[in-house]
């Protein structure tokens, strides 16, 4: 079914103009004018879902993938209008995803021993409420997974949203709500703030109500967590190297690295941001993407002006460029292309700004290396000890074993595009949390538990 562009835009704008902050949103469910009150609502409602069967929470879970689904274009929409970055197209797939490949109650699963000596169980209980930060860059999608996983477990969650996707956060959450009300579940599952501020953060990680926080964002966020005193999933940066050695299948790497580092124009966390290419397939490689794959060379004339137009003189990321795709960028610098270019790329050296600094940008620098040896060790130094997630085209097992070990990331896609890592294209569940710097890897459910062991000494052994 094609979606009518004109009737979601419609919608959108409506929505967006009734969700000015000085507007009344007071009828929106799980959204609080002060922290401290969306925090007590949330604990009402916990009271409620820790008592629920895993089938009343799989019932409110089933109906929240269904409204997901319905309104995948809306949050599409509404997530680029709010801030600006990435496209609609993918965006409305990423939502598709979510809905259907985001564990629930399914992964919530007791492990039990039993022998002589009795019967002991390990089951996974709530922690209870949940404070959760969330990024401008994929908004409604982390609300939507989190939500999910968090509620399976038994949870409610508490959200401080950035505050440049406070609308489609807002949305999402009342959409999340509704859904447990249409089936029977407790108003404010999900609960969050009209104005999401540092303070609002702060009286939610100093909250003592709250015993877990989980962090979807750049390092200051994951920093900030894990220094609450309190137990921390902390999903920072990355900045994920696409390695390609000289067994690999050369035309597929281009356009495997090409459509993901410009799927939702380089959001994802896990998106190829940088190119390590072995010296004997280099130029192939780059001939390729330029050729068949809608790449633009830029000259170092323009890899200058990108540089200081991408970054202040502090080597900050220029906000308004993240997430752009790549006709917009060129356009900044004065070059003007056409539809046909999705990607930016170049050759240079590891230093290079725009290679070792994580952009979220359709920017693609290439590194040429001489041994597979000195590309493992340059995509280990790009990668900065993030431990996030790395990507190789290789047709060597050894070279793909030793590469793995090397970087030692949450994800490593091989001969594939990144976007494989979350079940698009690859096999596996979805996730926008990726807890790299915790340990926890691709969160789902049962990473929101508790594990309780009970134990029956001496009896409800049947063998």
């Amino acid at each position: 079914m094609s979606v009518d562009e004109t009737f979601v835009h419609d919608i959108v704008k409506k929505v967006m103009a009734n969700m000015q902050i000085t507007g009344d949103v007071s009828g929106m469910h799980g959204v609080f004018k002060d922290m401290n009150e969306a925090i007590a609502a949330s604990i009402e409602a916990q009271k409620v879902v820790r008592t629920m069967t895993l089938d009343q929470r799989e019932k409110i879970i089933s109906i929240i993938r269904k409204k997901v689904h319905e309104n995948a274009e809306i949050l599409a929409n509404m997530g680029v209008n709010e801030t600006g970055m990435g496209n609609v197209g993918d965006k409305i797939m990423k939502h598709h995803l979510t809905a259907d490949k985001t564990p629930g109650t399914e992964d919530i699963q007791t492990i039990a021993w039993s022998g002589d000596r009795g019967l002991t169980l390990v089951e996974m209980g709530p922690f209870g409420v949940i404070g959760a930060i969330t990024p401008a860059t994929n908004p409604s999608e982390t609300v939507i997974c989190n939500s999910i996983g968090m509620l399976a477990g038994g949870n409610t969650v508490v959200f401080n949203p950035h505050p440049n996707a406070k609308k489609t956060t807002i949305y999402t959450i009342n959409m999340i709500n509704e859904a447990s009300l249409e089936a029977g579940g407790p108003d404010n599952i999900a609960v969050t703030v009209e104005v999401p501020t540092m303070d609002t953060s702060s009286i939610m990680m100093k909250h003592p109500a709250i015993h877990l926080l989980v962090a979807t964002g750049g390092p200051g966020v994951v920093t900030a967590v894990l220094s609450s005193g309190k137990r921390a999933i902390g999903a920072g940066a990355g900045n994920p190297p696409a390695f390609v050695d000289d067994t690999a299948d050369v035309s597929k790497a281009a356009r495997d690295i090409v459509n993901g580092c410009t799927f939702d124009n380089n959001l994802p966390c896990i998106a190829e941001k940088e190119i390590v290419a072995m010296d004997s397939i280099a130029d192939e490689l780059m001939d390729y993407m330029i050729s068949e794959n809608g790449c633009y060379l830029a000259s170092p004339e323009i890899q200058d002006k990108l540089v200081h137009t991408v970054m202040d003189e502090k080597g900050r990321l220029n906000r308004k460029c993240v997430g752009r795709d790549a006709r917009t960028l060129l356009s900044m610098v004065g070059v003007n292309v056409g539809p046909e270019i999705r990607c930016i790329v170049f050759e240079g050296p590891k230093e290079h700004p725009l290679i070792k600094e994580e952009l979220m940008m359709p920017i693609l620098g290439m590194v040429r290396v001489k041994t597979f040896e000195e590309g493992v060790n340059t995509a280990v130094w790009l990668e900065h000890g993030n431990r996030h997630s790395a990507h190789i085209h290789s047709k060597n097992v050894d070279n793909i074993t030793t590469y793995a070990k090397a970087l030692d990331t949450a994800i490593l896609v091989k001969n594939g595009p990144s976007y494989a890592a979350l079940g698009f294209g690859g096999e596996g569940y979805c996730t926008f949390t990726i807890a790299s710097r915790t340990g926890e890897g691709l969160t789902s459910a049962q990473t929101f538990t508790k594990r309780r062991r009970c134990t029956m000494s001496d009896s409800l052994c049947i063998r």
